[in-house]
Parts: C-alpha cells; structure tokens; sequence
C-alpha cells in the first residue's frame, strides 16, 4: 500500500513561453479558491520539470491537468501532496502554505489522493481496506496480521455506500473486478473527509463503460461534498465529458487554462498535444453524447 494512501503513525489565456502570470479565475460568490497554486517550480539536475506555474482550484469544482508525457504533471501532484518538495512558490490549502509539509501532515489537512493502479490490500475485505483507512485517520498502529475488527465499522459501510460497493463489503479486493476495485479506492480516499482529491488517471486499464461510470461518481461526489478534485487523463473524452476547467501543461509550462471548449479551440494546445482541431471536434462530440447519456441516466 502506498504510504500517501495510508499515511504511517479564466479564463482560457494563452501565457506563451514565459512561466504564467495569469489572472486568477473568479470564484462563485467571490469566495476564495480552495486551493492556490502560486510560481510553483521543480528542477532536477538542472532540468525544469515544473517551471513556475500558477493556477487556482474552487471547492466544487473538477480540474483536469493535461499535457503530453513529460509535461511536469506528476511532478506537480507530488509537490501538492508533498512527496516531492518544491523549489520555488506557493501552494496553499485554505489559506494554508502546504509546501515544506511532509505527506502525513498535508493528508491531515484534508489531501486525499488515488493512483493510477489501484492501490488496495488484496487479502482483506473490502469493508476492512475502508477501515484501514479510519484506522490510519484515528492514528492508531495496525498491521496486516492484526484485522481492523469492528473499527468504525458503520462509518466503513458508509462510506462504501456512496462508491455502491456495500453489497460487496465482505468480498476479498482479491476476488474483485478492476472497476470496482477503484471504487474501493475511492472510498479509501474518503476516508479522511478530504477538501481535495488528487486522482492520478484515474481511469486508467479502465473500459469505456467503467471510466464513465466512475467518474459520473466523482462528479456526484464533489458536488453531495462540496469538496475539489485536481485530475490528469490521458482519455480525452473523459476530460471533455466531466473536468469543469482544464490547465494544460507543456515541457513543465502552463500554456492554457479554460473552459473545456475554450481548450478545445486555442491554437497552441492544439500544436503541441492534440495535433487537430478536426481531432478535437470529434473529442469534443463524443464528450457532449457522453454528457446527455449520463443526464438521461440520472
């Protein structure tokens, strides 16, 4: 298990080349954004992964973060949750600087996070993977030969509840298929009632049906929380269909940040990762079919 899972004891500007010094995104009710990411950097070996990009996240809102491979998007989810510290800006949290905080500390803050595999404790139930979680949260030592018991079991269910995963609470993860072992893990997140989520790919290996399906719950689940996600995808139809706003990233700099539509038609994103807007259009199309399919199932 991943010890970030389980932590131990707009506007749609272009900024060009230079590192962004956007406006900031106006915010519903003028509230302030959740989360403020502010010149953020990250060099290895002289090498600029990250290089100073600035970007703000409101509560109820689904962020993607794109870009080709290489871009700085897994260096710019490790600097939020603290696994990798940054070189330069500010992140924070509800007015809270997160950067110099180890991973522990940022997940009590209110940072969960998922990965790209899933990331589940085979042997054991899937009730008793949520109460890992809770056991984790209340701090207490546990082990893999020392079950979670009856551990906040009501609260375990509860969770598994809103992921539709409680008719299969006493199943092995083992035995589970790999959609549904990422709903586990998503309840897993939410175990710490998280202010933000970092999905990493969240539906990698995933069907068409599967991806969907998981991220309409995502979507529910920001909205019933009130709580944000920070996203990347490689399926850019599940980026179009449910990310509220989109930042695209290239060669460590933020080049874009919009609308999904307003992505879908600047010139510079469609040069460096798309490659057409005829390719974006049919992206775009597919997203509104997926769209009107999840409103009528609903």
């Amino acid at each position: 298990m991943n010890a970030a899972q389980f932590p131990s004891g707009a506007a749609g500007a272009f900024v060009g080349a230079s590192p962004v010094n956007s406006a900031p995104v106006p915010q519903a009710g003028n509230q302030p954004p959740l989360l403020q990411v502010s010149n953020l950097g990250k060099s290895f070996g002289g090498v600029k992964a990250v290089d100073g990009i600035t970007f703000e996240l409101a509560a109820g809102e689904l962020l993607a973060l794109i870009g080709p491979n290489g871009a700085g998007k897994s260096t710019t989810f490790n600097m939020v949750n603290g696994q990798l510290p940054a070189d330069q800006g500010s992140i924070l949290l509800g007015g809270q600087e997160l950067v110099g905080r180890k991973p522990r500390a940022i997940w009590r803050l209110g940072v969960g996070r998922t990965f790209q595999i899933a990331e589940t404790f085979a042997s054991l139930t899937v009730v008793e993977n949520v109460q890992m979680a809770l056991l984790s949260q209340d701090g207490k030592l546990f082990s893999m030969w020392r079950r979670a018991g009856d551990h906040r079991r009501p609260e375990a269910l509860a969770l598994l509840e809103q992921v539709s995963m409680a008719g299969q609470a006493e199943r092995a993860c083992s035995t589970l298929a790999y959609g549904d072992v990422k709903r586990v893990e998503l309840a897993i997140a939410m175990a710490n009632s998280p202010k933000l989520l970092l999905m990493d790919e969240p539906t990698a290996g995933m069907a068409p049906r599967e991806r969907n399906s998981l991220m309409a719950l995502t979507k529910e689940l920001v909205l019933s929380r009130g709580m944000a996600v920070l996203f990347t995808e490689h399926s850019m139809d599940v980026v179009f269909a449910y990310a509220d706003r989109m930042i695209v990233l290239a060669r460590g700099r933020l080049i874009a940040q919009g609308k999904p539509l307003e992505i879908r038609d600047h010139p510079k994103v469609q040069e460096v990762y798309f490659g057409s807007g005829k390719t974006f259009e049919k992206i775009a199309q597919k997203a509104a079919q997926v769209n009107a399919a999840v409103g009528a199932a609903a």
